[in-house]
């Protein structure tokens, strides 16, 4: 079984530890400024890594052109003056040097750069677009970019530097599940993997990614669960003669679905909203109820997603099976209702993700 460590990320909102407006003004000011600039350097990467390998596929070249992305001084095949990797940072150091600490410039250089050659072959083949990043790119930073992490408030919540920028965390009703993950990563107990900071509605956030290890769990692999991903019910789950129902239509489907009705009206009622500030205002309560769903949904298929680890663990069963799991998604990608309210494909993420963490092997038929 894989004992590899498992990347746990958590969203924690952050504060900007002064009391001085300007602090808090400027701090904020800067941020939307990296943003920015990292909302444009990510594009430049991946649109720099596709011309790259595209040099390859230019058929139109001399039979005699030899094209190898390498560094020419290494391999005297190449044509790079510098390591690939080095050549998108040295594109982004000449355009946006004093402006962003570099720091940021090559964590989101070395993070793009594994997506891109994940998916790389998918791009070659046509089966999929290149990356197209938004202006709502979280900011991206190592470990070391953090100093002065402490407990403060008797330990109830932490401060930190990051960029000479003074921040504390605001963990709220989270504090019992989020504390104790702090808590170690001060000890040295945890080690905290490349993160990032999000700005979301004036909202700052800190997306931490700890490296935890798997629960050690009693778990036999010849017992096998079965789980059917349907429509009476979220999940139903057979492992030998027991049978357990997880969730139901009338808890998930109808109480989306009464959400969607809610939006829907208001939508209509739109143009009949006040226009303080234009089209924003009018259609403000809209985006409160597509949020809404948002949140439900993910907050049910969470739980489902638990509810199916715990009893698998609770029946000793290491292997789980998603049974039909293919056949259903063919299957509702053809029924708009299905595919509309069902999130068939993100309750498996989260199953997947689960069982991983719980040592459960899963296998999707």
């Amino acid at each position: 079984m894989n004992e590899k460590p498992i990347i746990l990320t958590r969203k924690v909102q952050l504060v900007i530890n002064s009391d001085d407006k300007v602090v808090v003004s400027e701090a904020f000011k800067t941020l939307h400024q990296w943003r920015y600039i990292c909302f444009r350097a990510a594009n430049y990467i991946f649109t720099h890594l596709f011309i790259q390998h595209q040099l390859k596929e230019l058929f139109y070249l001399r039979d005699d052109v030899k094209v190898k992305l390498a560094d020419s001084a290494k391999d005297p095949n190449g044509i790079l003056t510098t390591s690939q990797l080095n050549t998108t940072y040295r594109m982004l150091s000449a355009r946006f040097k004093g402006d962003i600490p570099m720091h940021i410039i090559a964590t989101l250089s070395m993070t793009l750069a594994k997506h891109f050659n994940n998916e790389k072959q998918d791009y070659l083949k046509g089966e999929k677009s290149v990356r197209n990043y938004k202006r709502n790119i979280p900011i991206p930073f190592g470990i070391k970019d953090i100093a002065h992490l402490q407990p403060i408030k008797d330990g109830r919540e932490y401060s930190f530097e990051l960029f000479k920028i003074p921040f504390r965390t605001y963990l709220g009703r989270d504090q019992f599940y989020k504390r104790p993950l702090f808590e170690k990563l001060l000890k040295g107990d945890m080690i905290l993997h490349t993160s990032s900071i999000q700005i979301d509605k004036n909202k700052i956030y800190l997306l931490a990614a700890f490296e935890i290890e798997k629960e050690i769990n009693d778990l036999d692999i010849s017992i096998v669960a079965e789980a059917h991903l349907s429509i009476d019910y979220p999940i139903i789950l057979h492992i030998g003669k027991m049978r357990h129902t997880i969730g139901s239509k009338e808890e998930f489907l109808h109480r989306r679905l009464a959400i969607q009705a809610a939006r829907t009206r208001a939508q209509k009622a739109a143009s009949f909203n006040r226009g303080q500030h234009g089209r924003r205002r009018k259609l403000k309560p809209l985006e409160e109820f597509r949020e809404k769903e948002r949140n439900y949904v993910e907050h049910r298929l969470h739980l489902y997603s638990r509810r199916l680890v715990d009893l698998c663990v609770q029946h000793r069963a290491g292997s789980l099976i998603l049974v039909g799991q293919t056949e259903k998604e063919a299957a509702a990608a053809e029924d708009e209702l299905v595919l509309r309210n069902w999130s068939y494909y993100s309750l498996k993420q989260k199953i997947e993700y689960k069982a991983n963490k719980a040592g459960v092997m899963l296998i999707t038929e």
